[in-house]
């Protein structure tokens, strides 16, 4: 059994959780990662990606109109949940990897506060096609996904090079999202006012994506800034030590 990490003295706002939940979640490890890991395959279908029922295409929703080559970059919130179930699996099993740790802590921030932002501010556009209860799921389980990246600092140095790889994988899933899609239009989670045009793409409605292209953004560089105080304070704390 993995023992837990010494829980550093750090300011509350890089760690703002509870030393007892900390400690709970990280004991809970394994069934967080299965919990994750059902999130993703739920994620994944919630995209489009339809194994079952078998009378559906195999890629419907938005992996059937986004081109193959963006596949990587359209399903963000299960790739977020992966990269989290990926970090406390690999912490558990004795090989750490940092890299895994910062898409985690950046995966969790981002998509937990972007989903919630956007289900908030189109929240009748989301209620007209979603159920109270599939509304309430998730805006809370994308909620906890933020109280999941503050468990990362227990067992990560959150290096340098590794949060500049994070850095670089979210903010060009930003750029592609929202401003130089590559292929096609950009690639962001569907919102409520966008329709599938006659060509095969979605309209962007400007003043939704302006919306949710600033959300995006201002999380990237929050996550950004948390992630290396967080490296600030834990060596300080070090020093201190």
């Amino acid at each position: 059994m993995t023992s837990l990490p010494a829980r550093e003295t750090l300011p509350r706002y890089v760690a703002p959780l509870p030393e007892w939940l900390e400690d709970f979640g990280l004991r809970m490890a394994w069934p967080i990662v299965i919990i994750n890991l059902i999130g993703t395959a739920f994620g994944f279908w919630y995209y489009g990606f339809h194994p079952y029922p078998f009378s559906d295409p195999l890629m419907t929703w938005q992996f059937g109109v986004e081109p193959a080559s963006m596949w990587l970059f359209v399903p963000d919130s299960p790739m977020a949940t992966l990269f989290i179930a990926i970090s406390l699996a690999l912490w558990k099993l004795g090989r750490n990897n940092e890299w895994m740790n910062m898409l985690a802590f950046f995966g969790c921030l981002q998509l937990g506060l972007w989903t919630p932002f956007v289900l908030a501010v189109f929240h009748n556009g989301f209620l007209q096609d979603t159920s109270g209860p599939m509304y309430a799921f998730l805006f809370c389980s994308h909620l906890s996904m933020v109280v999941e990246a503050f468990l990362i600092y227990r067992y990560s140095s959150f290096p340098v090079g590794a949060i500049s790889f994070a850095v670089l994988w979210y903010g060009f899933n930003d750029v592609v999202d929202y401003f130089v899609p590559i292929v096609g239009t950009p690639h962001h989670t569907a919102l409520p006012a966008q329709k599938l045009m006659a060509n095969g793409w979605f309209n962007h409605p400007v003043h939704t994506h302006r919306i949710a292209a600033a959300g995006a953004v201002v999380i990237t560089l929050l996550a950004t800034f948390l992630a290396l105080t967080t490296r600030i304070e834990k060596l300080e704390s070090r020093v201190k030590d």
